[in-house]
């Protein structure tokens, strides 16, 4: 394990890069890392057998859950075992489903903690785009420092709707972006209606998001219209990859990806977890069925 960016890249990079599609997350949160020259508290891994390639990889950054790569079950636990002999604090795991299950079972046997499902998401990539079959009106352009302030809000506003954690730095996080042209807005009348957002290119990659209209204006079609320009400029700009990820609570973005071209790659689960105490013997029953590696 290490919390230097650039020796975690020059370890894991070449497995990371494979499948940039299912390793988004950690190739865009790394490549934001290296670009700002800070690790802001971030702790990577990946598991290499002697004499063997890397095969999987692990992020994790302060408040969030910890980030696993495909990964094999014992090692999953394993791991579990290892962050809480670190004294690592860790308030969930985002993984599929046998992997996360694994290191939440070993877990919680080590901690006490309560286990219960956050999230469950789900990958997609952009086949061929298919453009809006009704174009809403308006046109998108590229925001500006100008939009600065109700972007931040609209940020923050997104952050709540989807339950991230509270106190991000959402100011910051629209400067970064504006800084490379990351902020795609819906205008209508002249007024901004809605907001897509990307990464930063790696790999050939880029993940669409955060994808925000406000609720006032909601039902028009600008979501998707802004969705579409974003992805149409990615495929323009030569990235071979457009990737987003949805809640599969939400029906609506989930159909709404879909008939814009997007398509299912990988499913993931995110657990949460909070210290309980033991005498309770209190487990949600959503995750009543977890086992620990090995056990039958």
């Amino acid at each position: 394990m290490t919390a230097d960016t650039r020796r975690f890249l020059n370890a894991a990079g070449e497995f990371l890069r494979a499948d940039p599609a299912r390793n988004t997350v950690i190739l865009t949160v790394t490549e934001d890392l290296r670009v700002k020259a800070a690790a802001a508290g971030a702790l990577f891994g990946w598991w290499q057998p002697d004499g063997e390639p890397v095969g999987a990889a692990f992020m994790h950054t302060p408040d969030y859950p910890l980030l696993l790569s495909r990964v094999s079950v014992p090692a999953a636990a394993r791991l579990a075992g290892d962050l809480t002999e670190a004294r690592r604090l860790v308030p969930g795991v985002n993984a599929g489903q046998e992997a996360a299950d694994a290191f939440a079972a070993a877990w919680r046997d080590r901690t006490g903690d309560a286990v219960a499902v956050y999230r469950r998401m789900r990958l997609f990539r952009l086949g061929e785009l298919i453009p809006p079959g009704r174009w809403p009106d308006g046109v998108a352009r590229l925001a500006a420092r100008t939009d600065r302030d109700l972007l931040s809000r609209w940020f923050a506003a997104f952050a709540r709707e989807v339950g991230d954690p509270p106190g991000q730095d959402h100011r910051g996080a629209v400067a970064e972006r504006l800084g490379y042209s990351g902020i795609t807005v819906w205008e209508a009348g002249g007024v901004p209606v809605s907001v897509a957002g990307r990464t930063r290119a790696v790999a050939g990659m880029v993940r669409v998001g955060p994808v925000y209209t406000p609720p006032e204006v909601r039902g028009h079609g600008y979501a998707g219209a802004a969705t579409a320009a974003v992805s149409q400029a990615a495929l323009e700009a030569g990235l071979r990859e457009v990737v987003l990820s949805t809640d599969l609570a939400n029906a609506t973005s989930n159909a709404l990806y879909q008939r814009l071209g997007y398509r299912p790659v990988e499913d993931r689960v995110v657990f949460s977890f909070a210290p309980v105490r033991r005498r309770l013997g209190f487990i949600r029953e959503r995750t009543r069925g977890l086992r620990p590696a090995g056990r039958r």
